[in-house]
């Protein structure tokens, strides 16, 4: 977990500005240089964050994102804790870029709940979402044989979806050899709760 009010600066309660943004983002590429072996959630915890601006968010959170996931990284940057305004600056960002941010809240222990996503999956992408995490994990193949019955949607279109939803951090991509599956990024009922 990185806490944003951290590397703010002094814990500050106002995260804002493009200048801070940027400088934000090169100390959150700083906090992940060292790589875990297996998928895992990483944090970017907006306890104690008042205000973060939209200029500040997209130079830091949403440029940090974007280059974990381009890499390939097992880092998966999901936002926690960030309060209604901060939720709503993101918000407009995601839609103005007609992207997609996985939020949620964290107790004292670190557990996750209400995890949501913000921003909109296009239906197929929804369904696909939402069949990996019914199923816990999974790969292109189940998904043809136990939703493409009517044979029109082929193992391949599973796997771009799959590996779209990956490419976005909503999925864990876990490779088993030549072969991937797939698995949330939240096991349980922590989606909505």
């Amino acid at each position: 977990m990185i806490s944003m009010a951290g590397i703010g600066g002094k814990r500050t309660k106002v995260l804002a500005g493009a200048p801070n943004g940027r400088t934000a983002f090169a100390k959150l590429l700083a906090e992940a240089v060292q790589e875990p072996l297996a998928p895992e959630p990483l944090y970017l915890d907006f306890t104690d964050v008042d205000i973060a601006t939209a200029s500040y968010l997209r130079e830091s959170v949403l440029q940090f994102r974007d280059v974990v996931r381009r890499q390939r990284s097992n880092f998966y940057p999901v936002v926690s804790n960030a309060n209604a305004q901060v939720l709503e600056e993101l918000a407009l960002l995601i839609q103005a870029s007609n992207g997609i941010l996985m939020t949620c809240s964290l107790d004292e222990r670190g557990t996750p709940s209400q995890a949501a996503l913000i921003g909109n999956l296009d239906p197929k992408q929804k369904l696909t979402f939402e069949l990996v995490n019914r199923k816990g994990e999974t790969d292109a193949s189940e998904l043809m044989r136990d939703h493409g019955a009517d044979e029109s949607v082929k193992q391949t279109a599973w796997n771009n979806r799959l590996a779209a939803l990956a490419g976005l951090g909503l999925i864990y991509e876990v490779s088993q050899g030549r072969a991937k599956r797939y698995k949330p990024l939240f096991g349980g009922d922590v989606y909505g709760h």
